[in-house]
């Protein structure tokens, strides 16, 4: 009796390389990099995204042959790889919706308290040998506007309400708890906090730009843990620069890595962190045991969760 050939997982690889052993002998493992994704592709049956900063799929899925039925990328974000033969195509698309969600609100609701506490000029003055008194600002009453009601969306809330922050919810389409976009200039020009955690789409992109920077108050804070995309970083520069806001802190970028000339680096107000908001001890080992449940489920041929609406740009229903 012919032993049934195992479904082929090709995976865009990034180091270091996911855990897969759960997987011996029910899935043949092929790994790739991005020169070499284009010719592997027709042979797959699974597409894991791993290097989930690569761009490669987006140039190679447009090729000729058959395609994946499924494809997962180890991250929140689709638009790394969504291009429109994707999108028109049969294949299932899924993300890491889950995984990121807490951390990442943990990371934000650090920046509010490191700000209002004024924690970076007091490490500046600690290696200075400096002793200076100020008096800081008190987080519990101020107001938050969280715009991107998924899961990261939510979660933050959820993190700045314990802190005592009175806080807004702006989401595509307006609910129950949910503010819809007609109401978000009302809200930033009365937020305190302004926090970007929304998908990438044709309807976010550059949505942070001159005009909605200098609707902020004076006395707001930005912070972008969404996607670079969302924020136009010339409009921030001339925003900060004037002190049209208090400040910023950017987590993802346009280009990433920042480039090492980029104005960004030494923009006065503005904190940089390297794309790891979400990124805490363990993530890459949660990721590669969300993909290989998710591989149990579509294997025994039951309906996979995560899954992208691909017109939209992420897991409706939130």
């Amino acid at each position: 009796m012919t032993t049934p050939t195992p479904p082929t997982v090709l995976v865009l690889d990034a180091d270091p390389p996911p855990r897969l052993g759960r997987l011996t002998g029910r899935a043949r493992i092929v790994h790739t990099d991005a020169a070499h994704l284009a010719e592997r592709l027709p042979a797959a049956d699974v597409l894991l995204v791993w290097d989930f900063t690569s761009d490669a799929v987006r140039q190679a899925w447009p090729g000729g042959g058959p395609r994946p039925r499924w494809v997962h990328t180890a991250s929140a974000g689709v638009d790394h790889l969504m291009c429109p033969e994707l999108a028109a195509s049969d294949t299932v698309v899924t993300n890491a919706r889950g995984i990121f969600d807490q951390p990442i609100a943990e990371y934000v609701a650090a920046l509010v308290l490191a700000v209002a506490k004024d924690l970076p000029r007091t490490l500046e003055y600690q290696r200075e040998r400096t002793w200076r008194h100020r008096e800081t600002r008190r987080v519990a009453g101020t107001r938050a506007c969280v715009v991107g009601s998924g899961p990261v969306g939510r979660a933050i809330v959820r993190a700045l309400k314990a802190l005592g922050v009175t806080t807004a919810l702006v989401g595509r389409v307006p609910r129950t708890g949910i503010h819809g976009p007609d109401d978000l200039d009302r809200l930033i020009s009365g937020a305190d906090w302004v926090i970007a955690a929304a998908p990438l789409t044709s309807r976010t992109y550059g949505m942070f730009d001159r005009r909605r920077f200098g609707m902020m108050q004076p006395s707001a804070f930005f912070v972008n843990v969404g996607r670079g995309g969302l924020v136009d970083e010339e409009a921030l520069v001339h925003a900060l620069s004037r002190r049209w806001i208090a400040g910023a802190a950017l987590d993802v970028f346009a280009a990433e890595p920042l480039p090492a000339d980029s104005p960004l680096w030494e923009l006065p107000g503005l904190i940089v962190s390297p794309h790891m908001s979400g990124d805490t001890v363990g993530w890459r080992d949660e990721l590669g045991a969300q993909f290989v449940e998710l591989y149990e489920r579509w294997a025994a041929g039951r309906s996979l969760r995560n899954v992208v609406d691909k017109t939209r740009g992420y897991v409706p229903g939130h």
